[in-house]
């Protein structure tokens, strides 16, 4: 999994996902969504480090099987708020 966190201020973005969707560009309707390398790829990391990231995370963007799992095995997310994009699971969580 790649992760690359964003900070401005007190706001903590964490930007996660598998390594086989990196730079992919998936269609939902008539939109394009891009699993950008530039916003994406970071550091790859294990399970462990993805979920001490998430937990200081006001805002989250992943993508990906195993980074959804993970997020969904330590409680950060909920299965029912996971959307399928071209058969890639997304999930986004705000904190406010």
């Amino acid at each position: 999994m790649y992760l690359k966190t964003y900070k401005n201020g007190e706001h903590f973005l964490v930007a996660a996902c598998d390594r086989e969707v990196l730079g992919k560009n998936l269609k939902h309707g008539k939109a394009t969504v891009e699993i950008s390398r530039a916003f994406y790829e970071g550091e790859e990391v294990s399970e462990a480090e993805l979920q001490k990231a998430l937990e200081k995370a006001t805002t989250v963007n992943l993508f990906g099987e195993k980074t959804i799992n993970c997020a969904i095995k330590c409680g950060f997310i909920d299965p029912d708020s996971v959307i399928m994009i071209s058969g890639v699971p997304h999930a986004q969580v705000f904190r406010v």
